[in-house]
């Protein structure tokens, strides 16, 4: 979970209030859209890049320190908080998104590698009026959760397993999820959850 307020004398704390403070107390890595429309008119800001790119199918133009991950840009700059830090080194899936439709650890790719490019994240894969992807409904199902903190990247990682046609058995499913780590241990429920959707995805 993204929220985990906590007291401190009167003054709640939580994750997304530290990042806000942060952001706040010195230069911003990421500046969207109108933001970034400004600076353009006045001149960059020194060392920064103008990035487009598109964001589960809405086109983006940021301002952008060059070191920015591709992670902190859409968790920091897009409000896009279904990607999760858990490593930030590529080791644990959490950080999972589809960039050009291949499965990436967001935490190791700069934002200014999606130049030009399409980044789809789990907020992007069901329309926010209709059905669940197949494999959000079949995670459910299969109860293949159980913190959730890594169920977002999972559930990227699994939709890129069926689509690049790693899905045909269950030693392929582990093998080509190895990359996604779940603390809680719900890998039984992930395999079967994929062996449910695969089909569906596959007609539809």
């Amino acid at each position: 979970m993204d929220e985990m307020p906590h007291e401190r004398g009167d003054i709640p704390v939580s994750r997304r209030g530290l990042v806000i403070g942060a952001t706040l107390a010195g230069v911003p890595l990421v500046r969207s859209d109108a933001a970034a429309q400004g600076a353009a008119t006045r001149g960059s800001v020194p060392g920064s890049l103008e990035v487009s790119l598109t964001v589960n199918g809405e086109a983006r133009r940021l301002v952008l320190d060059p070191r920015a991950s591709l992670l902190d840009t859409l968790r920091e700059g897009l409000a896009l908080t279904g990607a999760k830090k858990g490593c930030d080194h590529g080791q644990c899936g959490a950080c999972t998104v589809h960039l050009d439709g291949r499965r990436v650890a967001s935490c190791l790719t700069l934002a200014v590698q999606a130049d030009g490019r399409a980044v789809t994240t789990i907020e992007g894969i069901a329309p926010a009026e209709g059905d669940l992807h197949p494999m959000q409904q079949a995670f459910i199902d299969h109860d293949a959760l159980q913190c959730g903190y890594c169920t977002p990247g999972q559930i990227m990682a699994a939709i890129a397993c069926v689509q690049e046609g790693h899905a045909s058995n269950p030693d392929e499913i582990r093998e080509y999820m190895s990359g996604n780590l779940c603390r809680c241990g719900a890998y039984a429920g992930i395999l079967a959850a994929i062996q449910d959707a695969a089909p569906k995805m596959r007609v539809g």
